[in-house]
């Protein structure tokens, strides 16, 4: 009796070691459990002097470097449009190379789950 209790403990101690491993591998995430980095999606275009218009969100709801890259990647997704967020300062300085639609833009930010707060 005293070896299956042993068994037991020795099996729930090595599960929970095994969680602990696989958290410290793929990172810690206020956005889902045992969730992988997100990375960032690459702007084609990167001069400035072709994106002539320039926006300041500043976007709520952002917890964590996976939040800010999702917010990111879905305005870099927009033809046309460079973003940069920093979640330091949970803002996101969006580039675009025609007149920004801010319906548009507020629109894109909530549907990855977020919201922009002010717009500049």
């Amino acid at each position: 009796m005293t070896a299956l209790i042993v068994l037991i403990l020795a099996a729930v101690i090595i599960l929970a070691l095994a969680q602990v491993v696989k958290r410290a591998r793929r990172g810690s995430s206020c956005c889902g459990e045992h969730e992988e980095t997100i990375r960032k999606k690459p702007v084609k275009e990167r001069n400035k002097s072709h994106y002539p218009y320039t926006l300041m969100l500043s976007v709520g709801g952002m917890t964590c470097d996976n939040c800010a890259r999702r917010v990111e990647n879905a305005l870099n997704a927009l033809e046309g449009v460079w973003a940069d967020v920093q979640i330091g300062t949970r803002q996101a300085v969006v580039r675009c190379k025609e007149k920004p639609d801010e319906r548009l833009i507020r629109d894109v930010v909530r549907q990855a789950g977020y919201v922009v707060l002010d717009i500049e």
